[in-house]
């Protein structure tokens, strides 16, 4: 299982690793009690965490930047209760991501993502750089070139039945029959005399 296999379905409390995607649903497996379900796509949304954005004071960030800060002052700062006050919770993100954009981030949200940070780390799901590097380089790995061969010419119906090779790779047969004509009109044949040519001359008037 890794990060980006992972949803969040609205209605649903928790985190779920998505299995399979169906034309009316999916194929969901909480990550908290591990228990898999149909969920039906015309109830319920689905949103791969990878795809989240969260508002900041600058650019928006990626859901991921906001854990990895969380993990990152974890020592420094131990993990909020999402079940505390909302002024507990503020004040824990003002610590581990001051750049929250506090207008447009509510505590509801913030309340979600450190429970959502607490199921990740239960499941050794906060691995982004890892995961990050290997995908990169799946990705980047050239597909094997295969080498092209050349085509055999096909035979006629004609060479297939006598077994033999296409036409234009048989040797040309040698043209004897003018050699033989050529040599009849020059010798007679045995036992008879070679007659003289005659021509026939016009017959004059007297």
């Amino acid at each position: 299982m890794q990060y980006r296999e992972i949803v969040a379905v609205t209605g649903l409390g928790g985190l779920f690793q998505l299995l399979a995607s169906k034309q009316d649903g999916a194929i969901v497996r909480s990550l908290e009690d591990k228990s898999t379900r149909f969920v039906s796509s015309r109830v319920h949304n689905f949103t791969p965490l990878e795809s989240i954005e969260v508002f900041t004071t600058g650019d928006n960030v990626n859901l991921t930047a906001v854990f990895k800060a969380m993990q990152e002052k974890e020592a420094q700062f131990a993990p909020a209760d999402a079940k505390a006050d909302n002024n507990a919770i503020k004040a824990y993100f003002k610590n581990v991501f001051p750049e929250f954009d506090e207008d447009r981030v509510y505590v509801s949200d913030m309340k979600k993502m450190v429970k959502w940070f607490a199921i990740l780390k239960k499941n050794d799901l906060l691995k982004f750089e890892e995961e990050t590097e290997e995908t990169v380089a799946e990705e980047a790995a050239p597909a094997p070139v295969e080498e092209a061969k050349p085509k055999a010419k096909a035979k006629t119906k004609k060479e297939e039945a006598a077994g033999e090779t296409p036409a234009e790779e048989k040797p040309a047969p040698k043209k004897k029959a003018a050699a033989k004509k050529a040599a009849a009109d020059a010798e007679p044949a045995e036992g008879e005399e070679k007659k003289p040519k005659t021509t026939r001359k016009k017959k004059t008037e007297e």
